[in-house]
């Protein structure tokens, strides 16, 4: 059984379309302490919601973990990681940001609570959650 993430870029630096037309990025340049953590516990097969920061404030596609935490060969000091995340699918209709916090089975996601954070878990019945709301199935 995978576990669940959720990962942020701005759209205008790397969205989800690009990730599509790359089939595959290193998911590096995370600099806080905490969103390193959840790098390191990602594992290849674990699925990640991608979140558009910043301009659209929603989640937009399905990722997957293709390789576990390696060191950032883009920190030029201290002790960084990085992942290697693939796509798996847009979701039909994107998630808000708004809807999220509406939603009574959201309301408490880190997302939300921890809204600084860059990676963040994601419980399998958010996950769930987040795949109804996008009218999106795996």
């Amino acid at each position: 059984m995978p576990n669940y993430w959720l990962v942020k870029s701005e759209p205008d630096k790397y969205p989800f379309e690009k990730l599509v037309a790359d089939r595959r990025t290193a998911w590096d340049g995370v600099r806080n302490f905490e969103a390193r953590n959840h790098l390191r516990a990602m594992q290849p097969g674990d699925l990640a919601l991608y979140y558009h920061s910043n301009e659209g404030k929603q989640i937009v596609g399905l990722a997957k973990v293709l390789r576990a935490a390696y060191p950032d060969t883009t920190a030029e000091d201290g002790d960084w990681s990085a992942v290697d995340l693939g796509p798996v699918k847009a979701l039909a209709v994107p998630v808000t940001l708004a809807t999220i916090r509406d939603d009574a089975k959201l309301s408490e996601m880190l997302l939300v609570r921890r809204s600084r954070l860059s990676v963040v878990p994601v419980t399998a019945a958010e996950f769930k959650r987040v795949l109804e709301l996008g009218k999106t199935k795996l």
